[in-house]
């Protein structure tokens, strides 16, 4: 009983927010002809503005809007790269707030990057680990060099966790500190669609913290595994 009432807490848990986060932007995805331009347009723009020369602006086919500092390359969903919507407008200048962010050197940023390489080959070894734990019991033997196994394994699994909780500042800074004045003060949007753009940039913001969370059913998932 216990296990079946931990499960859907965490199904709740993982998939409210995703929800949450689904249903805003696509409340406000319909096409508003007033608007000055579509997503990648309001990018494209704003890259000229602040003489990002070095960025550029790409639709992306998996449906995943974000910033890539490799490439130094703002992806955009198809919606909102030809969209005129206040949820393409929105969602261009946040992706816009993470360019501006590595521009100028933001460490949390440049931080995150680091620890987002880590923590998928960590999570690679987590899973090695995990998967080759019950042939080193057999194996080995030693209780002990099991348990260690099992703490390091599950350990590693919890990186990914930890790393979405704490680059939740860089979204929040993106939305917040960059993306709505900039939205505010350009005129790029009606002030009265100023509060939705609000909601927008919050569900936007959230997007990685809605991934960790299904890094925590992941992580249970090991969990009952290992207890069989």
């Amino acid at each position: 009983m216990l296990p079946a009432l931990v499960i859907l807490l965490l199904i709740i848990i993982v998939f409210f927010p995703q929800f949450w986060i689904k249903r805003v932007i696509k409340r406000y995805s319909q096409d508003i002809e007033e608007l000055p331009g579509t997503g990648s347009e309001l990018a494209k723009h704003l890259i000229n503005r602040f003489e990002l020369n070095d960025v550029s602006v790409e639709q992306t086919e998996n449906g995943n809007d974000h910033y890539d500092p490799e490439s130094k390359t703002i992806r955009l969903s198809e919606i909102n790269h030809e969209g005129k919507s206040f949820s393409a407008i929105t969602i261009a200048a946040h992706e816009f707030g993470h360019a501006l962010q590595h521009h100028t050197h933001y460490q949390p940023l440049l931080l995150r990057t680091k620890l987002a390489t880590t923590a998928a080959i960590a999570e690679k070894i987590a899973s090695f680990i995990l998967i080759s734990l019950p042939f080193t019991v057999v194996l080995v033997k030693l209780p002990a060099v099991s348990m260690i196994m099992l703490l390091a394994g599950l350990t590693i699994m919890c990186l990914p966790i930890v790393l979405h909780l704490f680059t939740l500042p860089v979204e929040f800074d993106a939305s917040f500190n960059r993306a709505l004045p900039i939205l505010s003060e350009g005129n790029y949007l009606p002030e009265s669609a100023m509060p939705i753009a609000k909601k927008i940039l919050t569900a936007a913001a959230l997007t990685y913290v809605s991934a960790s969370l299904a890094s925590l059913l992941n992580f249970y998932r090991w969990l009952a595994i290992l207890r069989r």
